[in-house]
């Protein structure tokens, strides 16, 4: 997937500089911004904020800051949430007075790999990085390996990056499987917890799919310093074969990450991965 990108930045990916054990600080970028906007009293966006919150943060003396869930929102996914009760209940035990637009939708739900323009778009997101390099802090962003919202152009224009199932499968698991664009597709899920019911799980032994990961990677790592990985170990052969079975298909000999890893290392040497990950001794 390809994005139109902003004018250079102030430090490009391949010559970010990391310490051996880098501090982190999270900012959810939707929810930051909104409080911003009532702090001020006027709409502001990434490429708008004040001075003194890029100061503020750099007081903190940290490596880098995580923007979490700038990429696009699937309204898709919106969708698929407002229609999932327990979904609606954990919604309005967070939120009593909750309404179903103030749903935005999930940040792990991604329908493009291109900045949400509510929060400034591309430009806004250049702008960002560049005040907070001025400042001697990297900028991660997040990327999401194994799932994708249902109307990520993926979904329509290449269906075999994705594990399919059938009308049985759709049938005796209705929270697993999901119909999109005439097929059945199964939802994104870890071996530990239940689908996550707005994604689509990738396969992650589909060549075409890490070549269309690193394709994709390549256009984040023009925008950033690193990247926080959400459920990484999902993508490794032996965890998802176990989790897939059959609908995994045959193993590849190498990795996804060290296919993927490999490949963006070469073009972005300073580029920075970064897991979350858990490893079960069973597995």
């Amino acid at each position: 997937m390809s994005a139109t990108l902003a004018e250079p930045t102030a430090v490009p990916a391949d010559v970010s500089v990391w310490p051996r054990y880098p501090t982190l600080y999270e900012i959810d970028t939707w929810v930051w911004l909104s409080e911003l906007k009532q702090k001020y009293g006027k709409n502001l966006d990434l490429s708008s904020l004040p001075s003194t919150e890029w100061d503020a943060i750099a007081a903190f003396g940290l490596d880098a800051v995580w923007l979490m869930g700038v990429w696009e929102r699937s309204p898709a996914g919106v969708a698929i949430a407002n229609q999932n009760k327990s979904l609606l209940e954990d919604f309005r035990r967070a939120l009593p007075d909750f309404r179903i637009e103030d749903n935005v939708g999930s940040p792990y739900c991604v329908r493009r790999y291109v900045v949400d323009q509510h929060l400034g778009g591309t430009q806004g997101l250049a702008i960002a990085r560049r005040e907070l390099s001025k400042r001697g802090v990297n900028l991660v962003l997040d990327f999401v390996p194994n799932r994708v919202a249902p109307d990520h152009p993926w979904a329509t224009e290449h269906p075999e990056y994705f594990i399919r199932g059938n009308s049985d499968d759709i049938r005796n698991g209705p929270s697993s499987y999901i119909g999109v664009c005439g097929r059945v597709c199964a939802c994104g899920r870890d071996p530990y917890f239940p689908a996550w019911p707005d994604g689509l799980q990738l396969s992650a032994f589909e060549p075409g799919l890490r070549q269309a990961v690193i394709e994709t990677i390549s256009t984040i790592a023009q925008q950033c310093d690193g990247v926080r990985c959400d459920m990484a170990m999902v993508m490794l052969n032996p965890i998802f074969e176990r989790t897939w079975g059959d609908h995994a298909g045959p193993r590849p000999a190498t990795e996804y990450w060290l296919d993927v890893i490999s490949a963006i290392k070469s073009r972005y040497p300073g580029f920075l991965f970064i897991a979350e990950a858990y490893w079960d001794l069973e597995w």
